[in-house]
């Protein structure tokens, strides 16, 4: 016998009472949000620039806002959607605490939602708005000569005043999220750091690169997996952004020459994200004798963040970031980035990071190895400063490694005993960044026939041999110490020998954090960055400020992750602590070609 069926009073009844079962954010949880936004600084700091228009009064306040987007990352895992703040905001926490926020009411319908996620979309639009460094408008198909008049007669120095406003806002938001970690930072006596840039969607379609017309997000480009990313299609000029500071001006920028790419090639149509994260650079992750993580090795973080097209500007984003992090009290230390960094040109990236006292530490292109500059006889290889008379052997040793004329085990000995032949620190380098040197012998750490008083010290020593020449010694021959400015070899000087043990230590530990950090964030199971989906809202402007609040959250996700892992005390960990599911490599054992043999 079948069962009575349902009136449609009762359905209706039924599905009201299912529809009724709203999942409320706990006070506690917005109390939490609270005290996070009021701490970070961020609404005295949009006041002063974001002016809304008066009239009656208003439901919705900035503070508020930013509630909401830090709730909506809270019950989303790391993303952002505005129809989910505003049900947050407005239909989700309790009514005393609305009152508190001034939130306004709305019914609980159709209509009411839509009230409500209009003001909360119109709020979040006039913050973007003053804070977008773009002249272009998204969300429509501009043709490519508006594109160009808009630029044209756009305001420079407004926009730069914009760009401004966003580096501070990202910087605001990125702050609150390592603030529990942030005395442990300034302790350490310096905070070394890896870049990298790294593409993520944006909500647009992208559009062919000389065609009539742009994407819908404007400010986006392809990127490109070989190279340095850029878009080889796109014209030299193709940026609506503003200038960067005048530079010299780049051969490579003459493009006009160039192979089309094929759209297989262009792996997505977005941005590159450029992020800096801090790492101890002195010590390994590795896990304590009882399994759990060392609590004096902090978790990686990433500090600031910049949006820009795939391959443009590496150096001008990066640096961008870097002076701000001076400015917030960060001791500099390491800072290691992909080539795309140190192969801009000296005046733009490698002299600017010297005079804030950070110690770059690079990798070369194959055709950038070996001999690399030269000063008073002194020469330059591959970024440390040697005798003018080291064996060609040891010169050229990682390019014949490239070439296998030699093996793996002869280039670490070769790089071994170029040790003996680098020029000497005989004094820090002073405020201007210039340095007083002294040849490995006057040093004691060599022999050389042109000063005998440094001849018998034994045979431990290497005996320098310098070709006859008739013109006479070299100046950093015939001296005994020698001044290096920061100009000479700047393009490619580092802070250590390429391929010697710190070196490795140093650069594959802030490489691997960089790297780590980028999948850590991309994870599509959290905020998944490089997906469009997880910012729906197109423009630089837009994608900079979702984007920034996705790596707050993955921040606060790691410290988080950290402390549960940690032994403190007699306690036990809240959390199982993740062993190494793959053997690594025994530090010291890399060559560019590849890691040594167990055997060797």
């Amino acid at each position: 016998m079948t069962a009575p069926r349902a009136l449609p009073n009762e359905r209706h009844e039924r599905l009201i009472a299912m529809r009724s079962e709203r999942r409320h954010v706990a006070d506690a949880d917005v109390e939490a949000a609270i005290e996070e936004v009021d701490n970070s600084g961020l609404v005295p700091l949009l006041e002063e620039f974001v002016h809304l228009p008066r009239g009656r009064r208003r439901t919705l306040h900035l503070r508020s806002l930013l509630i909401g987007l830090h709730l909506c990352t809270q019950d989303t895992i790391g993303k952002i959607v505005l129809e989910r703040v505003t049900d947050i905001l407005y239909f989700r926490i309790t009514p005393h605490l609305r009152e508190l926020l001034g939130i306004g009411e709305y019914p609980d319908n159709d209509q009411g939602f839509e009230a409500a996620y209009a003001v909360v979309r119109r709020l979040f639009h006039s913050m973007k708005d003053a804070m977008n460094p773009s002249p272009l408008p998204p969300n429509g198909h501009l043709s490519r000569q508006e594109a160009q008049d808009l630029s044209s007669a756009a305001d420079i120095e407004d926009l730069a005043e914009r760009e401004r406003r966003l580096a501070l806002f990202t910087e605001f938001v990125l702050d609150a999220s390592v603030r529990p970690l942030r005395g442990l930072l300034t302790e350490l006596a310096e905070v070394s750091l890896g870049i990298d840039a790294t593409p993520v969607r944006t909500f647009s379609r992208g559009r062919r690169t000389n065609g009539p017309e742009l994407a819908t997000d404007p400010d986006a480009g392809w990127y490109v997996r070989e190279g340095d990313h850029r878009d080889p299609d796109a014209p030299v000029s193709d940026s609506m952004r503003p200038p960067q500071p005048p530079a010299k001006k780049r051969k490579a920028e003459q493009r006009q020459g160039k192979r089309k790419t094929s759209l297989k090639k262009k792996y997505l149509f977005g941005y590159d994200a450029h992020l800096i994260v801090t790492r101890d650079a002195e010590h390994d992750a590795v896990l304590l004798d009882d399994g759990t993580p060392n609590p004096d090795v902090l978790p990686v973080v990433v500090l600031g963040a910049a949006l820009d097209k795939p391959g443009h500007r590496p150096a001008y984003n990066g640096l961008k970031i870097l002076n701000r992090l001076r400015e917030r009290g960060y001791k500099p230390g390491y800072l290691a980035g992909d080539r795309a960094y140190n192969n801009s040109e000296p005046d733009e990236w490698q002299l600017p990071v010297r005079a804030m006292d950070y110690k770059p530490v690079y990798d070369y292109r194959e055709d950038q190895l070996g001999r690399q500059a030269g000063t008073q006889g002194a020469i330059l290889v591959e970024g440390r400063w040697y005798c003018p008379s080291m064996p060609e052997p040891l010169i050229n040793a990682t390019i014949d490694l490239h070439a296998e004329r030699i093996d793996r085990e002869t280039w670490v000995r070769l790089i071994a005993a170029r040790r003996g032949y680098r020029v000497m620190p005989k004094q820090n380098a002073d405020a201007e960044g210039y340095q007083r040197m002294m040849c490995p012998a006057e040093a004691g750490k060599a022999q050389c026939p042109i000063k005998p008083h440094t001849m018998g010290r034994g045979i431990h020593l290497p005996l320098v041999d310098p070709e006859p020449s008739p013109t006479g010694s070299v100046k950093v021959c015939r001296q005994r110490a020698i001044t290096i400015g920061p100009e000479a070899g700047a393009k490619h000087w580092q802070a250590l020998e390429y391929g010697g043990p710190e070196w490795q230590k140093i650069y594959f530990r802030l490489r691997n954090s960089i790297e780590g950090y980028n999948g850590y964030a991309k994870n599509p199971l959290a905020e998944g960055i490089e997906s469009a989906g997880s910012r729906r809202i197109r423009g630089i402007a837009a994608q900079t400020i979702l984007l920034a609040f996705q790596l707050a959250h993955a921040n606060r996700r790691k410290i988080r992750r950290w402390l549960d892992t940690l032994a403190l005390g007699s306690e036990r960990p809240r959390r199982r602590t993740h062993h190494r599911r793959r053997p690594t490599s025994t530090q010291g054992t890399w060559t560019p070609t590849g890691h040594l043999t167990p055997a060797a």
